[in-house]
């Protein structure tokens, strides 16, 4: 009698388990959510650890310690408090690598192209000799327009939660910082005509069995990556390792600005969010004083 109940009990659910029926076939992992991209790791491999990939368990202690006390000396006494405890960002990869950068094995971003040089050379003159003539000579990220939120999503110093909303045909990532964000077809349309060009580029995302992989191409000149130009190819892999984890690994082809390819690995972990709006700075006080400020500055030559 009593088992009786228990199976009329369970009926129905079975049913609507039995009428969803299994998941189809090549159903892509569910990467959705908010996630934190917040790490101590350097991207490239700090002096005095040339030929070592990997931290000791010391050496790890050390560094995050060291990382601390120069924040809070930077910050000040509100920096301290703040950062007592935990402070963005985060730690140490739970590998204890020395670098994001995997490939040069060397842990370094790759020497930059005869051309490349001469690039940043200009462009660093230019700034020297014409920064904040008006509002134009003020990079991106000093106007609130973009802070280079990806491609390649960089950990930052503060505002590193990223929210990914996934569909059968698109994927949207949202960078907490400046809420840049990219709409990722996913149907296999072709890339924008080489003419078209955007500041965070033109992705396009695919699936690779568990890995959502999105190619980027199409920057503008004004959104360079540690020396890269209008020749930048991004290509991101997106894989969730576990219900906390999410493996970011990009990889940087640019072969106009490096002498070679580069590739960065790191882990975004699961944030219970609520995610907040990112303000720059009210009415772009910022830019209006920087302006005032170099006019100021030219009059007293």
């Amino acid at each position: 009698m009593v088992t009786a109940v228990a199976v009329a009990a369970l009926l129905p659910c079975v049913i609507q388990v039995m009428a969803q029926g299994p998941a189809p076939l090549g159903t892509p992992p569910d990467i959705e959510g908010l996630w934190l991209n917040d790490t101590m790791t350097p991207l490239v491999r700090p002096p005095g650890f040339a030929d070592q990939a990997f931290f000791t368990e010391a050496e790890a202690r050390d560094f995050e310690a060291d990382y601390g006390r120069r924040t809070r000396a930077r910050g000040g006494a509100v920096e301290l408090e703040l950062n007592s405890d935990e402070f963005e960002p985060g730690h140490l990869l739970s590998d204890l690598r020395t670098s994001l950068i995997v490939d040069p094995p060397d842990g370094k971003v790759p020497a930059l192209t005869p051309g490349a040089q001469r690039r940043a050379t200009t462009l660093a003159q230019r700034r020297t000799d014409h920064f904040a003539d008006g509002p134009e000579d003020l990079n991106l990220s000093e106007r609130c327009l973009l802070h280079l939120g990806g491609p390649p999503m960089m950990p930052m110093p503060q505002n590193n939660n990223v929210q990914i909303v996934q569909t059968s045909d698109h994927v949207m990532i949202l960078n907490e910082t400046n809420h840049e964000f990219r709409v990722i077809p996913l149907d296999g349309r072709p890339h924008l005509p080489s003419n078209v060009r955007q500041w965070k580029g033109d992705s396009r995302g695919r699936w690779d069995g568990n890995t959502l992989v999105v190619d980027t191409t199409n920057f503008t000149d004004q959104t360079t990556f540690n020396g890269s130009g209008t020749a930048l190819h991004v290509i991101e892999r997106f894989t969730r390792v576990d219900d906390r984890t999410l493996r970011y690994a990009f990889t940087i082809d640019d072969p106009e600005s490096f002498v070679t390819s580069w590739s960065a690995v790191t882990a975004m972990s699961k944030s219970a969010g609520p995610l907040f709006e990112f303000a720059c700075h009210e009415g772009d006080h910022s830019m209006e004083n920087m302006l005032k400020g170099a006019r100021f500055e030219g009059r007293a030559r």
